[in-house]
C-alpha cells in the first residue's frame, strides 16, 4: 500500500488526543473521521486537527469506503464489540489497551482476525517505549537476563476522572486495563510464558464498584518473577515505575525514561525514531498495514496476557 492510509478515530478523549498528536508526525497517514459521544466536543477537536467528518456513531465511519483503518480509544467495555465491527467492515483496527474486559471478548477478536487476515493490533504501549525497547535489545542480545521485575502502577482516582481531569462516562479497572500493561510486558521481556499468577485485592469502592488496590505475582517459564502493586488511592507520585533486576545490572524505567542503579540517566533517544511510545505504536500499526505483515502487539501476540488476567479475575471473585 503506497497511497495515503485514511484513518477513522473513535474516542476524542485524553488518549484519542494522544493518537491525533502522534499521527500528525507520521507521513502518509490522514485522519478523515472522528467519532465520539459528545458531538460538540468532537467537532471542536476535529476543527483543531483538520478532520472533515465527525459523528457519534462508529457505524458512520465504517460506512466510509475511503477509511482503511480505525483506532479505537473508546471505553474499555466497548473494545471487543467495536473491534469486531471494524473487521467485519473490512477495516484494519488498532484497539487501545485493553483488548477486551473478558477473555471471551479477547478470543473473539483474535478469532476474527485469523479469519479476515486484517491487521488487528492492541495498544500495549510498553512494548514501544524507548526505555523498555532499550532493555529488550539487551535481553535479545544476551547481555541482560531478568531475574525479577518490581512494578508500581499508582494513580489517584477516587472519583471517575480521565487523564485530563474530565469526568469519565465509564469506570477504569486496575486488572483489565492497568495490570494488562505489566502482564504482557513481563512475558514479552522475559521471552517466556506466564506459568504462575496470583492476585489479592483490597476493598471495593462503594461508588465506583471496583477494587482500588491490588497486588499481583507472576512467574515466567524462564524462572523470572514479577511483583506488581496497583492503586487508585495513591496521592502521588503518579504513573508506573518498573524496576528490572537482572544478572548484569538493575534498571528503573518510567515511561520513556530509564536510569541505572546509581541514578545515572541512560540515553535512549537513539533507540527508535521518536521518544513518544504512542507515536511508535502508531508507526508500527501503519507499517504493518503497508507491508502486509503481523505487527508487534498483534491481538494474537497479546492474547496470552488476557488468559492470565482471566485466571487472576477468577481468584478475585
Amino acid at each position: 500500500m503506497s497511497k495515503t492510509i485514511k484513518v477513522a478515530l473513535a474516542g476524542a478523549g485524553a488518549f484519542g488526543i494522544k493518537h491525533l498528536d502522534a499521527i500528525k508526525l507520521i507521513d502518509g497517514v490522514e485522519v478523515v473521521s472522528l467519532i465520539s459521544r459528545d458531538l460538540a466536543k468532537t467537532k471542536e477537536v476535529a476543527d483543531k486537527y483538520g478532520i472533515g467528518h465527525v459523528g457519534t456513531d462508529l457505524a458512520d465511519s465504517l460506512a466510509m469506503k475511503e477509511v482503511d483503518a480505525v483506532i479505537l480509544c473508546t471505553p474499555t467495555q466497548m473494545h471487543a464489540a467495536q473491534a469486531l465491527a471494524c473487521m467485519n467492515a473490512g477495516k484494519h483496527v488498532q484497539v487501545e489497551i485493553p483488548l477486551a474486559d473478558s477473555l471471551a471478548g479477547a478470543e473473539s477478536v483474535a478469532a476474527l482476525q485469523r479469519k479476515t487476515g486484517l491487521v488487528a493490533m492492541c495498544g500495549h504501549t510498553r512494548r514501544f517505549n524507548p526505555s523498555h525497547q532499550w532493555l529488550h535489545k539487551k535481553i535479545t542480545a544476551g547481555e541482560f537476563n531478568i531475574q525479577q521485575m518490581d512494578v508500581q502502577t499508582y494513580f489517584f482516582r477516587r472519583s471517575n476522572m480521565n487523564a485530563l481531569g474530565q469526568p469519565r462516562s465509564w469506570t477504569d479497572h486496575l486488572l483489565w486495563h492497568h495490570a494488562a500493561h505489566t502482564v504482557d510486558l513481563f512475558a514479552y521481556q522475559t521471552g517466556g510464558s506466564i506459568v504462575a499468577a496470583n492476585a489479592l485485592q483490597g476493598p471495593i469502592h462503594p461508588g465506583l464498584g471496583i477494587a482500588m488496590d491490588m497486588s499481583i505475582q507472576l512467574k515466567s517459564s524462564t524462572g523470572a518473577i514479577c511483583t506488581l502493586s496497583l492503586s487508585f488511592n495513591n496521592d502521588g507520585p503518579l504513573g508506573t515505575f518498573f524496576r528490572y533486576i537482572g544478572d548484569t545490572g538493575t534498571y528503573i524505567a518510567r515511561y520513556d525514561d530509564l536510569i541505572d542503579a546509581k541514578d545515572n540517566k541512560i540515553d535512549v533517544s537513539q533507540v527508535d525514531v521518536s521518544m513518544n511510545g504512542i507515536e511508535l505504536q502508531d508507526r508500527e500499526f501503519f507499517a504493518a498495514i503497508r507491508e502486509g505483515r503481523e505487527p508487534n502487539g498483534s491481538v494474537a501476540q497479546v492474547l496470552p496476557c488476557y488468559r492470565t488476567l482471566d485466571q487472576l479475575e477468577k481468584q478475585l471473585s
